[in-house]
């Protein structure tokens, strides 16, 4: 656990909190809560006694059945004989019993850089290495570094698409490509789809699940927190290799037995009501994100980021800093009151030659977000003024 650095979340949280009033643009979630009349409907699907019982370690049967229909009208997976399910509470929770379920002490998972840091920290937990390969500078997947990273003790390599913390939708090509290197070397690929349907500009997502043969070397990660508005409610579901069952099934019983069933059912109405109730939410993101990139255009020179076409943030690239890199946001936050989350959470720990910081426009109305935009807009002019250029 010494290996595993301190989640910056709860850190940020706390600068925030010491600070009222700030607009935190920090936190990857969602402005919107799950579907209203599903909420209702909990007292009375509760009332079943049984409910009150362990349920199946690998989800509630109905939900688990709604998940396959799902999977197979929006992901072209089938799932049964070859690929199994499991619900977990959030898909944090099924990464780790993937690394727990497949890795020995000591093996390798290859993390495009910058990473989703609660991944690198799974890794670390489980006694395991991460190795960070940049990505390129448009935030796509360098696949020729990738390759050139596998070793001996290599076990799986991790995409994230879209991306935290880059907004990056990388290609069926690409995500064909390393599917290809991880059957060709005998690894696995973690293949993590949180944000599958928060997409712009006609970017298409895809799952490399739905490959020929991919059933047999690929987990793909799913989530209820971003597209259900279900964060603190944790379901989320993992589609696994059949053969993976036993060491699964270990790992889920020892540490959760079964995901909370209220919340299996709460995911089951919303899932019932499917991608309608997300699309309009993304419409309105859609604009939400075209007003930010304009008003962070008017930081000209000193800001550099890709406009990405996924999930709900920006990776931007300022000048780096001298000292402790975490004062930049602390500053900000309390001299300005907006708080963002520092790129060297994400493994992009150079700060002295930049300064990354991510934001995070989803989990505001359009108006906090225009003016939480602003305010860091003068934060960042603030800060590099003549005293820190």
């Amino acid at each position: 656990m010494e290996r595993v650095d301190t989640p910056i979340i709860p850190a940020i949280a706390a600068l925030v909190r010491a600070n009222p009033g700030t607009i935190s643009l920090g936190q990857g979630v969602v402005s919107y809560g799950p579907p209203a009349d599903a909420l209702g409907m909990l007292p009375e699907l509760m009332a079943d006694t049984q409910l009150n019982k362990y349920q199946a370690v690998n989800g509630y049967p109905p939900l688990v059945a709604a998940i396959e229909d799902k999977l197979a009208k929006d992901n072209h997976l089938v799932c049964g004989t070859h690929s199994l399910i499991m619900v977990t509470a959030g898909s944090n929770m099924a990464f780790l019993n993937a690394v727990l379920a497949v890795a020995d002490p000591g093996d390798e998972f290859i993390l495009p850089s910058p990473y989703y840091f609660n991944q690198e920290m799974a890794i670390r937990m489980a006694g395991c290495v991460p190795v960070p390969v940049p990505v390129l500078s448009t935030w796509q997947l360098d696949v020729p570094a990738l390759a050139k990273a596998i070793t001996a003790r290599t076990r799986a390599i991790v995409t994230v698409s879209p991306n935290n913390p880059t907004g990056a939708v990388y290609p069926e090509s690409d995500l064909r490509a390393v599917n290809a290197l991880c059957a060709q070397h005998g690894l696995y690929h973690f293949s993590d789809e949180a944000y599958e349907h928060f997409t712009y500009d006609g970017a298409k997502h895809f799952s490399p699940g739905s490959i020929d043969g991919a059933h047999a070397h690929t987990l793909s990660f799913y989530s209820f927190s971003k597209n259900y508005g279900m964060a603190s409610w944790r379901v989320g579901y993992v589609v696994y290799p059949a053969d993976l069952f036993e060491a699964m099934n270990k790992v889920q019983d020892t540490n959760l037995i079964c995901a909370p069933v209220a919340s299996q059912l709460l995911a089951l109405q919303a899932l019932q009501q499917g991608r309608s109730l997300v699309e309009p939410r993304i419409a309105d993101l859609a604009q939400v994100r075209q007003s930010v990139y304009s008003r962070l255009a008017e930081l000209g020179d000193r800001v550099q980021f890709p406009q990405t076409q996924g999930a709900f943030y920006v990776l931007m690239k300022l000048p780096g800093l001298n000292g402790d890199p975490l004062e930049f946001n602390r500053v900000m936050t309390e001299r300005h009151r907006v708080a963002t989350i520092p790129g060297f959470a994400f493994g992009l720990t150079d700060t002295q030659s930049a300064n990354y910081q991510r934001l995070s426009y989803g989990a505001l109305d359009a108006a906090t977000v225009a003016q939480g935009v602003q305010r860091y807009v003068a934060a960042v002019k603030d800060w590099y003024g003549p005293k820190h250029l």
